[in-house]
């Protein structure tokens, strides 16, 4: 099972935050001026995400994603540079326009997670942030053309690593729905 690649913060194992860690500050892929954000908290809830709306860097099958307060979220340069990525998703997801890196996500219409900003702390130079606790949207990277007869590997790696894999429905069923929507897409024909 450890064969499987999830993240490149995952696949060497989990490293665990420290729970007094209290800052530090995102930056896109730019080498010259990058965007910056600060964020001025530890962020809660991370975890990796399957989802084909949140930024993964180039290879990955999951993001790293978590949420924190949006009083606590600061862009300090390169405002002029975000642009987002979807107006009409729920979550807004500010991306780099040159780079393309999301920096953070926010909702700003009604929504249970609305006061949350979604951030990838993987964007950080500081060490302590808290490490991933689950995994989410497991069964959406089959609709993005992962194999279904691989799933048994990836949430098996998952359990390796400790994370809970959650999905609506059974795995099982989730698979069959996501393998349904992936062929309609074109996206799986040999299966």
């Amino acid at each position: 099972m450890s064969s499987v690649s999830l993240h490149p913060l995952l696949d060497q194992g989990i490293t665990k935050g420290d729970p007094s860690f209290s800052s530090g500050t995102l930056r896109c892929h730019c080498k010259s001026n990058p965007v910056e954000v600060k964020l001025g908290g530890n962020v809660l809830h991370n975890h990796a995400c399957g989802c084909s709306k949140c930024w993964k860097p180039a290879g990955a099958l999951f993001s790293i994603v978590a949420v924190i307060p949006r009083e606590q979220v600061q862009v300090i340069s390169g405002t002029d540079k975000l642009k987002i990525v979807d107006e009409n998703a729920v979550i807004q997801r500010y991306a780099c326009k040159d780079c393309g890196v999301h920096l953070f996500g926010r909702i700003e219409k009604e929504h249970p997670f609305k006061g949350l900003d979604f951030v990838h702390v993987e964007l950080s130079d500081q060490k302590g942030w808290q490490e991933p606790q689950f995994a989410a949207f497991v069964s959406s990277i089959i609709e993005q053309g992962y194999k279904p007869d691989g799933m048994a590997g990836v949430r098996g790696r998952f359990k390796e690593l400790g994370l809970e894999t959650y999905d609506c429905l059974s795995p099982p069923l989730m698979d069959a729905i996501a393998t349904w929507t992936a062929k309609k897409a074109g996206l799986l024909t040999d299966v």
